[in-house]
């Protein structure tokens, strides 16, 4: 007659219930006693084997709860190292494009200052050339009049007559204006 706890239980609430009132007392009754103790006999005895399948279903739940914990755990760890090696690969990146933007500054200002330095050479330099050109003119300058002034003194104010006619000299001066 064994079967599960709950059908056993089941079938004595059932014998109990169905059981014929005493005679002149309706509050007790008159059960086949032998029956009775033999379903708790088997009640007894499923008893340690239902204890046991649900000491199992514990420890089975207990395992599979302590996996799942276990993985989460570790689902979580990799998730924050993830995390963490994005934020540094991140911070990298953001540090990378700072100095990038440095060094491009940086080039910048000593581009700009060179030009300047360039611009103020060239001009330096244009600046004396004219000097030295405008010197040099003078010296020229200076230097025809005092062939004028000697090539007219030497002929008594006139060409001499074997030398062939005189081309018209460049006058600097009359440049100028």
């Amino acid at each position: 007659m064994a079967g599960s706890i709950e059908e056993l239980l089941d079938l004595l609430y059932t014998e109990i219930e169905e059981a014929k009132n005493a005679p002149l007392n309706n509050d007790k009754c008159v059960i086949d006693r032998d029956r009775v103790l033999d379903m708790i006999d088997d009640v007894k005895a499923e008893l340690p084997v239902e204890i046991k399948r649900a000491k199992d279903l514990v420890a089975n739940r207990n395992d599979y709860m302590a996996n799942t914990k276990r993985e989460a755990e570790m689902m979580r760890q990799k998730a924050e190292d993830y995390a963490r090696e994005l934020l540094d690969k991140h911070a990298i990146t953001r540090e990378a494009e700072k100095r990038a933007e440095e060094i491009i500054s940086q080039a910048e200002e000593e581009c700009r200052a060179l030009k300047d330095m360039a611009s103020d050479y060239c001009e330096d330099t244009l600046r004396r050339m004219e000097e030295a050109v405008a010197d040099t003119y003078d010296e020229v300058k200076h230097t025809c009049a005092k062939f004028r002034s000697a090539l007219g003194a030497a002929s008594g104010g006139s060409a001499p007559r074997n030398q062939p006619p005189r081309r018209a000299m460049y006058d600097a001066e009359a440049d100028e204006d």
